[in-house]
């Protein structure tokens, strides 16, 4: 049974439940109840039976398996097989349903959502996935029909109403779609997106006074408005003769913290004397519009699924919407799906904004997928493209540096630091980033400069103070303004294991070996799995008479791959102990 089940496998996730089903095979192989021993054709006919419901069960397990990994495509094929072979049950077909729709199919969602239906008429999410049909088709009366019949808890209680609304206004009925927008309730969360769509809806209609009110309530609602709330008021007042408070508007917004390439793309327009246009052109769009902010929604509840599943509805009735692309992508990301994230990141319209954003994002997941070559080459093609941005050569120096190219990363980080004009405080992690590659060099005084640099722009960075005043205490000189940074360091971040070695190596430093002792044991504790922190704790238990134990960790830090340059330094350690002082 066990070659058999392997043999039809065909993913990780199957062959893992093969393996537990496997266990089952001298369960499974009896003739069925009543059989004769002796007739030939029971044990056969027993044999496809149980052969034909082992796969059945192989696809339940690995689908499930899947589903619980977020591995949603695999989640889809698995639980479809199982579905197909076990039609009845509907927490089954639900869980299909939300894999199919979670990996981007929606059409062959839609067939598991009626037959979803057949056994739960109210069932939210298969009614919501007609219903995101019917908008496809223009069907929109069909839309609002089903829309009408889905109940309102968690995230369908915002924005099944606010699709409703959407329906109304792609019919041209906009005093309906107005009555129909969600109330709030209790969250005042809600309230700038309820006037946002209500403004938009009344934009299309062509009722610019009443349109204006709802984008300005909608901003004194949101107190630190959005990247769409902005696009969507700039937009406004652009084309309808503003353009001075379209740009006050947009310059407020990149001149803050929250930097946007949407609204940096739309001032550079504005000023260009480009048109401008709404950010929703139809009913449809509207509606997409409402799945993406469910789907943000989604994220701030945690509900990674539904999230997802929000945002591919989205590019179901949308597709050319680069907002929606890159939060799929950042969700898939969130939860390790990295394969699919450098997919959706790489579907992004080049012509969009935020195309530059998420091919950097593609790069960083190749390089988690150790597809570096790839990465390193998307990285030199966007830096030759805008000679003068620094992201994507930083991105590339910080490839070599974590593969421990340390020459290639310093060379990436020199070209775009040269291309700054001039240094500001946003620019600490560079000079920080640098001086690790340089000090890994062992290019110390450039990297000493590097540090200095980058504390005097930033002063109060805990893994900055930490690594200039471990390479301090490692080096054994400033060891006083060493340890007052490293203190810092601690009192910045206390649960950082990393950051309570460095302490506790410092005191060992200057010969206070009981302190050191105590900081040592804390990190070990923060870090058990650590071979430097291990290593550490080593030398002070020696130092402090505990030999045994001293040659326990200094074992432990070699069975936990330390540096391979530290191998021979504890194996001479545990050899000879160490040496008087």
């Amino acid at each position: 049974m066990a070659a058999r089940c392997f043999a039809a496998a065909t993913g990780r996730a199957r062959r893992r439940a093969c393996a537990i089903l496997s266990l089952a095979a001298g369960i499974v192989l009896l003739p069925a109840a009543g059989g004769d021993a002796g007739d030939a054709g029971a044990p056969t006919t027993s044999l496809a039976k149980a052969t034909g419901r082992t796969l059945e069960l192989g696809s339940y397990l690995a689908g499930h398996h899947a589903f619980r990994t977020r591995d949603f495509g695999a989640a889809a094929r698995y639980l479809s097989e199982a579905v197909a072979a076990e039609p009845g049950g509907r927490r089954l077909l639900l869980r299909a349903l939300i894999a199919k729709l979670a990996s981007g199919e929606a059409e062959a969602a839609r067939a598991l959502a009626r037959r979803l239906l057949a056994l739960e008429p109210d069932a939210p999410l298969a009614l919501l996935s007609l219903a995101v049909g019917e908008f496809k088709a223009g069907r929109f009366e069909a839309a609002r029909t089903r829309l009408a019949t889905i109940g309102g808890r968690g995230p369908n209680a915002f924005t099944v109403p606010l699709l409703s609304a959407w329906a109304e206004a792609a019919l041209g009925r906009y005093d309906a779609a107005r009555a129909a927008l969600p109330g709030t309730g209790d969250n005042a969360a809600f309230a700038p997106f309820r006037s946002l769509h209500g403004a938009l809806m009344l934009d299309l209609a062509g009722r610019a006074k009443e349109a204006k009110e709802l984008y300005l309530e909608a901003a004194d609602q949101a107190g630190r408005p959005t990247v769409r709330l902005v696009q969507a008021i700039g937009s406004f007042y652009r084309r309808f003769g503003d353009a001075a408070e379209a740009e006050r508007r947009y310059t407020a917004f990149v001149a803050g913290e929250s930097r946007s390439p949407l609204i940096e793309r739309a001032l550079g327009d504005l000023r260009a004397g480009r048109p401008a246009t709404p950010i929703v052109a139809n009913g449809t769009e509207g509606a997409a519009e409402a799945l993406l902010d469910g789907a943000r929604m989604g994220l701030r509840a945690r509900s990674i699924e539904m999230a997802l599943v929000y945002g591919r509805l989205a590019l179901e009735l949308r597709p050319d919407f680069p907002s929606a692309r890159v939060l799929v992508g950042q969700i898939l990301e969130s939860v390790g799906r990295d394969e699919e994230a450098v997919e959706v990141y790489g579907s992004v319209n080049r012509a969009s904004p935020l195309s530059w954003s998420a091919r950097l994002s593609r790069a960083a997941g190749l390089a988690r997928l150790g597809r570096d070559e790839e990465a390193i080459e998307l990285l030199r093609r966007m830096a030759d493209e805008r000679a003068a941005r620094t992201d994507a050569l930083s991105r590339l120096g910080d490839i070599f540096r974590n593969r421990k190219r340390f020459a290639e990363a310093v060379e990436a980080y020199d070209a775009a630091i040269a291309r700054i004009g001039s240094v500001e405080q946003r620019h600490w992690r560079l000079l920080f980033s640098r001086g690790i590659a340089l000090e890994r060099s062992k290019n110390w005084p450039r990297a000493e400069k590097d540090f200095l640099a980058a504390l005097e722009l930033s002063p109060d960075e805990p893994y900055l103070l930490n690594y200039l005043g471990y390479s301090w205490v490692d080096q054994g000189i400033k060891l006083t303004d060493a340890r007052r940074m490293i203190e810092r360091a601690v009192e910045l971040e206390p649960q950082s294991g990393a950051i309570v070695d460095s302490l506790g190596w410092a005191l060992y430093r200057i010969g206070d070996y009981d302190g050191a002792v105590e900081q040592l044991e804390r990190a070990s504790e923060l870090e058990p799995l650590d071979p430097t922190v291990n290593d550490h704790l080593g030398d002070a238990y020696w130092r402090v008479g505990r030999r045994n134990e001293a040659m326990f960790q200094w074992r432990r830090a070699l069975n936990l791959d330390p540096e391979l340059d530290q191998v021979p330094i504890i194996e001479n350690k545990l050899a000879r102990g160490l040496s008087d002082i």
